[in-house]
């Protein structure tokens, strides 16, 4: 299979987990039917100067996230950390995170949601 750019799912959700302003999200992957129900999510997202995804706990499931560009502030259990291109996070079932860009420009980041 391949899936040209043009052909993915774009959305934008607004207050993601209570978070501020909104996240683009590209679909690489649509949902657990293409990922041989071992997860529901592998995305390319963006959030823009300012925006954040809400702290949340993942329940049976883990969450990675790779920085492609941009500056944030994760927050990982609590302990506040700034990530930027190239770093990678991983948040496993019952442990927490959210994310906000703290730059000047967007922050791209590829999401991948597995399950326990």
């Amino acid at each position: 299979m391949i899936r040209r750019s043009q052909e993915r799912v774009v959305t934008f959700k607004e207050n993601v987990f209570q978070g501020e302003g909104g996240v683009t999200i590209r679909n690489l992957l649509n949902g657990p039917e293409e990922m041989y129900g071992k997860g529901r999510a592998f995305a390319h997202n963006t959030l823009e100067p300012g925006c954040s995804i809400g702290y949340h706990v993942h329940q049976n499931e883990g969450e990675a996230y790779y920085i492609l560009s941009g500056t944030g502030e994760f927050n990982d259990n609590g302990n506040i950390t700034t990530v930027t291109a190239g770093d990678v996070t991983f948040t496993g079932a019952g442990e927490g995170h959210g994310l906000k860009n703290i730059g000047s420009e967007p922050l791209e980041f590829i999401a991948l949601i597995i399950y326990q």
